[in-house]
């Protein structure tokens, strides 16, 4: 669910290189050609360059020898850092590491740029900061016109196996906050990273560790260092926690002379008081939104009414645009104006939507939210750079009596209903699964508070299918199919044909689990169920024909009673052993029910067993029974949990390997005598 709209990173500072960032590099990397340049490389790359690799196996692509981050506070508006990196490339795919990429918003200046190869054979390389290409932020949606974050590429030139590469820079920074994150894990391992920070005098700091055991610092008059060395690598693993959850990090938080600024925080109740401060006043009714809201209110007769008539305009008349330009990363833009301009981002959304509850007597509350789940935990420190998006947590009035799976009791604001203007596809009284179990900063005129979300029903996310079907003596299988799903497998389907215009494109959804299942097929007619009606589940009604579906077997027939649907999954079958927990989307409940008529005449000579896997993190049942001459089949599939730790993996490639075992099973018919 990575493709619903979120806020970008609010101002984040430059951190370790994802592996989802360098393949975009990469992939780029033909449009930024840079002149190459003989020179030497500087004297500490050369040092990095004759130092030990780290620890490292046959797979890893590249190893970092060396970085070193100086920053500079010379006050609570200006910040220099200066940056030197230096990779050893060991694989073709470590070349992505000789491409740098540095990010910088409207208060941050890249200066004085430069790379440099130390090849194998030959010469030096050097490449300059003329050289580089400015972009706009990738992945963010619209950042290209309304987003002033901006990426500083650079391509280094022979970044071949074998092969040094390096570079530095510097950043002047007018910060917003007086906070910074060092990054002391990656994706290859590091032989050597250090931290230096230089205060003006009579400031002082504040170190939290998050991940990571805590690195005692050294420390000279005003100058004070942190050093690792020998970091292992954070190796990408399918389904695996997000990065920002996992990796070590230092969070550190700068405090002026005397102690206190509206720049710094070190506990969410304090970021949460600086944050009420930045929407003070943003939630503000115009007087076209009041009469938005007596319009959209008018037939409604009671709260709930009115509530689901508000987030359903909110919803799907503001258009997302992110328009993150200075304080907009992290300040909403006044209700009036998102109102009148009709498009705004997440925080954008949810503030006309407060602004719009206000209106009928509802309060609610911010949220501000990560929207990968297991980014922020209840151990991460208050940071401003944990963050994407923002959702609302709204006060049930007293007179809604009905129960949602999206509320809990607050034991001071009471029935909170956490409800994301963002998402235009789940309605109000569910949020989807990532938003789930998942922590966010509740923002209350009386501060923060780090909070979790709810965690609903896995009735509540499901695929529920049934096919009537038959079979002929030739092995062909016809019939008719009807799937209905919920919550966040609705979603995902509303979703990926949202912008589609074309009938034929709509079943394109159809065609990928019939061909999941089926070797041949042809799809014979097809429509869409309640695709507009959100608060509704989502359906498919399709018919299709599939040849050869029964195998001829010396004149046996030999039919797989699970028709459609792959509950199966290789995740747990590679030979490194698993090194974190395997995380689901969310709790999830999906259903078969296949009735197969088989050929007049043929008889049941045996069915397969029924399979009872019965997990704490998922169970599956399965079972094929004979009714007169129909086979019956029936299976619930069912996660339990959100992640499955380290230590149960070895359960959960059992459990799949179970899975897979039913889903190859086979009746066997006998044919009728012949006479």
């Amino acid at each position: 669910m990575n493709n619903r709209c979120c806020c970008s990173p609010w101002g984040a500072p430059v951190r370790a290189i994802k592996i989802s960032m360098l393949r975009w590099c990469a992939l780029i990397s033909l449009l930024i050609l840079p002149r190459l340049v003989l020179a030497d490389a500087p004297p500490w790359m050369h040092a990095a360059a004759s130092a030990p690799l780290p620890a490292h196996d046959e797979k890893t692509n590249a190893v970092l020898l060396y970085e070193e981050r100086n920053v500079t506070v010379q006050s609570a508006d200006k910040i220099k850092t200066q940056v030197r990196v230096v990779y050893k490339i060991l694989r073709p795919g470590g070349r992505e590491y000789g491409i740098v990429h540095a990010s910088f918003h409207w208060g941050e200046k890249i200066n004085n740029l430069h790379g440099w190869c130390i090849p194998v054979q030959g010469k030096d390389y050097e490449v300059k900061d003329k050289e580089a290409v400015e972009i706009a932020l990738p992945h963010v949606e619209g950042s290209d016109l309304v987003n002033d974050v901006r990426t500083k590429l650079l391509q280094i030139p022979a970044a071949d196996p074998g092969a040094v590469v390096g570079y530095e820079y510097e950043m002047e920074e007018q910060p917003l906050v007086l906070q910074d994150v060092w990054y002391v894990q990656r994706e290859v391992p590091v032989r050597e990273s250090h931290f230096n920070l230089q205060l003006p005098p009579g400031w002082a700091y504040k170190a939290s560790w998050l991940n990571y055991t805590e690195i005692k610092p050294t420390e000279a008059g005003s100058q004070i260092q942190w050093s690792v060395t020998d970091v292992q690598a954070i190796r990408e693993e399918s389904q695996m926690p997000p990065f920002d959850g996992i990796t070590g990090q230092m969070i550190l938080s700068y405090f002026p002379q005397g102690g206190t600024s509206p720049k710094v925080f070190t506990s969410w109740k304090e970021m949460g008081s600086w944050y009420e401060t930045l929407i003070s006043g943003r939630r503000d009714a115009s007087s076209q939104i009041k009469q938005q809201v007596s319009a959209l209110t008018a037939s409604a007769t009671t709260q709930l009414e009115k509530m689901r008539a508000l987030a359903q305009f909110v919803q799907n008349q503001i258009r997302y645009v992110a328009i993150e330009l200075g304080i907009g990363g992290f300040q909403p833009h006044a209700a009036p104006e998102v109102f009148s301009h009709r498009y705004g981002d997440c925080k954008d959304k949810a503030t006309l939507m407060s602004s719009m509850l206000s209106q009928i007597g509802v309060d609610s509350y911010y949220v501000v939210i990560n929207s990968e789940r297991g980014s922020v935990t209840a151990q991460t420190p208050a940071n401003a750079y944990t963050f994407d998006h923002v959702v609302l947590a709204i006060k049930l009035p007293a007179g809604v009596q009905e129960t949602f799976s999206a509320s809990v009791q607050h034991p001071k604001l009471g029935t909170l209903l956490y409800f994301d203007p963002t998402d235009e596809l789940t309605p109000l009284g569910q949020i989807s699964g990532s938003l789930q179990a998942n922590y966010g900063l509740l923002v209350t005129p009386d501060g923060g508070e780090l909070v979790e979300l709810p965690r609903q029903p896995s009735s509540m996310n499901s695929v529920q299918r049934t096919g009537k079907l038959a079979l002929d003596p030739a092995g062909t299988l016809t019939g008719e199919v009807t799937e209905m799903r919920l919550g966040d497998r609705a979603w995902a389907e509303r979703w990926r044909i949202r912008n589609v215009t074309k009938d034929s494109d709509r079943i394109k959804p159809v065609e990928d689990v019939l061909a999941g299942s089926l070797s041949l097929f042809q799809i014979t007619k097809a429509s869409m169920l309640n695709f507009n009606q959100t608060d509704k589940p989502f359906g498919f009604q399709y018919a299709f024909e599939a040849p050869n579906y029964a195998k001829d077997a010396g004149g046996l027939l030999l039919v797989r009673p699970r028709v459609l649907g792959v509950k199966a999954s290789p995740i747990m079958e590679t030979k490194e052993p698993r090194k974190f927990p395997v995380e689901f989307e969310g709790p999830s409940r999906d259903t078969d029910v296949f009735d197969i008529t088989i050929p007049a005449g043929y008889m049941v000579d045996d069915v397969p067993p029924p399979v009872d896997a019965d997990y704490d993190f998922a169970s599956y049942h399965a079972k094929t029974e004979v009714q007169g001459n129909v086979i019956h089949y029936t299976r619930t599939f069912e996660v339990k949990e959100l992640s499955v730790p380290v230590a149960r993996t070895g359960d959960l490639k059992m459990f799949y390997r179970i899975i897979a075992g039913d889903e190859r099973n086979t009746v066997i018919l006998k044919s009728p005598p012949k006479p």
